[in-house]
């Protein structure tokens, strides 16, 4: 067997996690206008499926407050606060009995042009693959956001990384796969309008902790930054006017292909573009047979768009994304999970009502009691670290990501998540699923 220079396996494993070594200060000099003014070019316009089109959990909404805040940073944060060592921000840790390990894969269609760039005749598309493993040893924690599009994310905010570091992950980058815990069910996750793929990051590392292959997807051009191998960065580039039900169509296509690209790995296959280095056991543990997908607004409402195109998709959660087009009045059949925010159910929101009337099989409606839109992402043990350097007050903060504690919104999220997938694609009943519960009585059943 041959084995890697160690240069050549170090560069191995930086193609993998989809990371570059940037020194902070070069990163900041060398945005162009447009990444350091956060330009985004166009939104869908969120007038399909509700009468609330201006609702918070309407998908203009999902980076609306990153804006605000951008904004507020820029004369708000004390001058001390700019000069002093960058602020570290930390992640909350995994609660599975596993290690996690991670890689990053380059998927390439060429198939379909890319719908927001003229001329572009494949598509291209980031993901992460999230997994337990039980040998992290030796195989570093892969960043929460690759070292580039970190610094546009920042600049988007009204930070640099001179103010803020992002964290590392529970991911260990190319750790061996746990293969005695045999074929892994599949779970995919699609994030908010013109959001990151890293915003699902503190559910997914959950979720492969306990025995779960977490699959985390970049919609390119969607997204406002997404990092692929040579440093190279594409920003969202949606035109304007574009409707949000084909943005979900897109982004339907987009799982549709990924799920086809696990199909080549569970075949003994490397889908990625450049044959990156694959995990051990990677290829031996992907169970086609057991698919789900979540998302969290925009994205929730693209897990019914794509479970009605793909139906290997056998399950699907959607969290606080409003519906959009034809997808939600036709009847699905397969176990779906509406989770929402303090202010938002079926009985709000008009998309959700037409959806539940079409859901044939096991459904369930679970609302999560002061938490906000934001609660269901990065954002809600992000932005809480980051306050003073934004200028937000506490109640500024109560009003952008609810009154529910930070760490309580994240545990619920990741325990009631996994009780419905547990459920549904491993047959493990959970009684959390039938009613209220006194350990978790933030959470009401919308009947």
């Amino acid at each position: 067997m041959k084995h890697r220079r160690p240069r050549e396996r170090r560069r191995a494993i930086a193609k993998a996690a989809g990371t570059a070594s940037a020194v902070a200060v070069a990163l900041a000099a060398g945005m162009t206008p447009a990444m350091a003014a956060g330009t985004t070019q166009g939104k869908p316009t969120a007038t399909e499926g509700s009468p609330t089109p201006k609702a918070p959990w309407a998908p203009e909404n999902d980076e609306l407050t990153g804006r605000r805040n951008a904004a507020h940073a820029a004369t708000a944060a004390p001058n001390s606060l700019r000069s002093s060592s960058p602020l570290k921000l930390t992640m909350p840790a995994p609660t599975g009995r596993s290690s996690v390990g991670m890689v990053g894969l380059h998927l390439v269609d060429k198939s379909r042009t890319d719908p927001y760039v003229s001329g572009k005749k494949s598509r291209e598309l980031m993901v992460s693959l999230w997994y337990p493993t039980a040998a992290p040893s030796g195989h570093y924690q892969a960043p929460w956001m690759p070292s580039l599009s970190g610094a546009h994310f920042l600049a988007t905010r009204g930070l640099s990384p001179q103010q803020v570091t992002l964290p590392t992950t529970a991911g260990h980058v190319l750790a061996p796969v746990d293969t005695k815990l045999g074929k892994l069910p599949v779970l995919l996750y699609s994030t908010g309008l013109h959001s990151d793929r890293a915003m699902g990051t503190v559910l997914a590392q959950d979720l492969a902790s306990r025995g779960y292959l977490v699959v985390t997807v970049d919609h390119t051009h969607d997204a406002n930054e997404v990092q692929f191998p040579g440093n190279r960065v594409e920003v969202n580039t949606m035109p304007a006017g574009s409707h949000s039900s084909d943005t979900l169509n897109v982004r339907a296509a987009d799982m549709r292909f990924v799920i086809d690209q696990l199909g080549t790995l569970s075949k003994g296959g490397n889908p990625d573009a450049g044959h990156a280095t694959l995990p051990t056991g990677l290829t031996k543990s992907v169970d086609m047979s057991r698919i789900g997908m979540f998302g969290w607004s925009l994205g929730g409402a693209a897990v019914d768009t794509a479970m009605q195109l793909d139906h290997r998709i056998a399950a699907g959660a959607n969290l606080d994304g409003q519906f959009f087009g034809s997808a939600p009045s036709k009847n699905l059949d397969r176990p779906f999970m509406l989770f929402s925010s303090g202010t938002h159910n079926r009985n709000t929101d008009g998309s959700w009502r037409t959806l539940w009337s079409h859901l044939k099989g096991y459904r369930v409606d679970i609302q999560l009691h002061g938490a906000a839109h934001l609660s269901f992402s990065d954002n809600e043990w992000m932005v809480a670290q980051e306050a003073n350097l934004l200028g937000l007050s506490k109640s500024q903060l109560q009003q952008q990501y609810g009154t529910i504690d930070p760490n309580r919104a994240i545990e619920i999220q990741r325990v009631y998540l996994a009780a419905f997938f547990d459920q549904t694609l491993r047959k493990q009943h959970s009684t959390l699923l039938d009613g209220p519960s006194k350990k978790y009585s933030e959470i009401s059943f919308v009947r």
